[in-house]
């Protein structure tokens, strides 16, 4: 039953909380805590395994339009200028042949953000058309 005071005319509760029980558990807990965290041991976590990488990924055969829709194609060398029509045979021919199971070297297609879509759509249509399975897009990150 709540505390009473008789000051003045009328007799009021105090709807004050009492903090000493809610320490008491507190500390008590605090100490059950530090007792026990030191006898409480690191799992371990058994990992799956799983058979080595093939090696790392090759270098990609990188296609750069430019502003006035000039297609280069560079793969570890010097840039080479080619036509549209020609881009999708000259891939193929800097690709290296890989055995069975493991993918081709990848392309990407650097293009300036000035020039027409078509453009770029065509030369992906050149790379499909010459059977390149893995073509893609060169972006800038950030803001």
């Amino acid at each position: 039953m709540p505390a009473v005071s008789s000051r003045g005319r009328g007799r009021r509760t105090i709807s004050e909380i009492n903090m000493v029980p809610f320490i008491d558990v507190m500390l008590v807990l605090l100490i059950i805590f530090m007792v026990t965290a030191p006898l409480i041991t690191p799992s371990m976590i058994a990992l799956p395994k799983v058979g080595k990488a093939p090696g790392q990924p090759p270098k990609p055969i990188q296609i750069e339009i430019s502003k006035d829709e000039v297609i280069q194609i560079k793969s570890g060398g010097p840039a080479v200028t080619t036509q549209l029509s020609e881009v999708g045979a000259s891939v193929k021919r800097l690709q290296p042949a890989v055995p069975a199971g493991e993918q081709l070297t990848p392309v990407v297609i650097s293009a300036d953000k000035s020039i027409k879509y078509e453009t770029v759509v065509k030369v992906m249509d050149a790379l499909n058309r010459a059977g390149v399975a893995r073509v893609g897009l060169s972006v800038q990150t950030g803001n």
